[in-house]
């Protein structure tokens, strides 16, 4: 097939990576948003937040001239062939999700599709709640449109799998390809447009729209889930002598019906997908009068893993009034700035709450830190900065240059050596010779 112009409305982590994708692809791209600032910096080829190879890939394509960006919605749709919708779900007070966006989007788009002839495929990226493609979408585009989805235009809805972090490799290298259709043509066509990107070889899910919708939101609180489970059993672990749980999660991951990914032990889950989709999931099924009493379970281990960790510092120092803590990694995971629902923010909050004085280090997430923390806490530029005359040192995220630091370097430079692994990335029998070394899902020495 010939290949289609795209245009992506939303240029946050979805949109941009997508966009950067199909055009490192040959694909001719325009992306679409309402912010001037991030507009202006996207045709600079400066991303808003980081991720690796994102500023390579997008500034080859803004140089190809195969990627652009533009303020203008109308513009974009009358000059391409296929739309992506990526704005923003974010959750309302009662942990459902914010539809502001998507509606406006959908209003938008309805009208410019009014002022043009030529078929065009409408794709729904943004993670929805099952029923808003088809119940609320939909009828947006065909109101202001005056056209019919099926014949006037074609409608799917395809979620996305992105790994914060690790984006751009996702994008370009899916495990599945979900399509929602809302007819046969619009799915054939999102087929065949990404077979020719992807080849013939990437397994491909094709559905109804609601079931697509539904499939990201099971996927999130499946992952989320065992994370919940595994932090449980760490638990546990912490109340028998000699045990440790990523002993425990290898025998677990043999079993190739559970397999490793998402059994590590830590301080709990974060980022902009799984406490918001959690959330999402729970509230909707509260709507239709099912409460989803597991996923509820889920989160409140995931919320108690903050506080359990503080509780390892206190049964450590007692008293943290006046106690110096330094904090290892401030973003919700590696390769990411993001500090949305980072669970550096709960524990932070907590120690501040009793007294204690934060000192933080992170590679890249200084900026955003300080967008939650602001003054409260001092901000670092390295690790053994960061130590220096520590009483306790917390390590939260888990970025590859913390793996490089030796027990002497605790040692050397705290005030008291006294190490809290957070998310499990150094050998405990190595660190417990040399300092007081505590981890989650780790057993007391006998």
């Amino acid at each position: 097939m010939e290949s289609q112009t795209i245009s992506i409305v939303g240029l946050g982590y979805v949109g941009l990576c997508t966009g950067v994708g199909f055009a490192s692809k040959g694909f001719s791209v325009i992306m679409v948003d309402n912010d001037p600032k991030k507009v202006t910096a996207v045709t600079k080829g400066i991303p808003p937040f980081h991720e690796p190879d994102l500023e390579k890939l997008l500034q080859e394509g803004i140089k190809s001239g195969l990627l652009k960006a533009t303020l203008d919605i109308e513009q974009a749709i009358k000059n391409t062939d296929v739309t992506f919708i990526t704005v923003g779900t974010p959750s309302n007070p009662d942990g459902s999700i914010d539809l502001k966006q998507i509606k406006s989007c959908a209003t938008e788009i309805s009208k410019a599709l009014a002022k043009k002839d030529k078929y065009h495929l409408i794709i729904v990226k943004s993670t929805v709640v099952p029923g808003t493609t088809e119940n609320i979408v939909k009828p947006l585009l065909e109101k202001y449109s005056n056209k019919k989805a099926g014949s006037g235009f074609g409608l799917c809805m395809n979620p996305e799998f992105l790994r914060e972090g690790s984006a751009i490799f996702d994008t370009l290298h899916p495990d599945r390809i979900v399509i929602g259709e809302n007819d046969k043509e619009s799915g054939n066509l999102l087929h065949a447009m990404y077979q020719e990107l992807y080849g013939k070889t990437t397994p491909f899910v094709r559905t109804n729209l609601p079931t697509a919708e539904l499939i990201k939101y099971a996927n999130n609180a499946f992952l989320a889930t065992k994370i919940s489970y595994i932090n449980t059993i760490a638990n546990i672990c912490e109340k028998i002598p000699s045990t440790d749980i990523t002993v425990v999660s290898q025998g677990l991951g043999f079993d190739q019906r559970i397999n490793p990914q998402f059994l590590r032990a830590g301080i709990g889950y974060g980022g902009s997908c799984f406490p918001k989709d959690v959330n999402a999931l729970i509230a909707m099924a509260d709507q239709v009068g099912y409460s989803a009493i597991l996923l509820k379970d889920v989160q409140e281990v995931n919320e108690n893993q903050a506080k359990h960790t503080v509780e390892i510092v206190q049964k450590i120092l007692g008293e943290l009034v006046g106690k110096r803590i330094a904090i290892l990694g401030l973003a919700f995971k590696p390769d990411t700035d993001d500090m949305r629902e980072a669970r550096s923010i709960p524990i932070i909050n907590e120690l501040l709450n009793k007294g204690a004085t934060i000192t933080a280090y992170d590679p890249i997430a200084h900026s955003s830190a300080f967008s939650v923390f602001g003054n409260k806490i001092n901000y670092v530029n390295s690790a053994i900065s960061c130590l220096k005359d520590a009483d306790c040192c917390i390590l939260v995220t888990e970025w590859n240059e913390f793996k490089h630091l030796k027990p002497d370097d605790f040692k050397k430079h705290m005030k008291q050596p006294i190490l809290i692994d957070g998310r499990r990335i150094y050998n405990p029998t190595e660190y417990r010779k040399k300092i007081q070394f505590e981890a989650i899902g780790l057993g007391p020495i006998p």
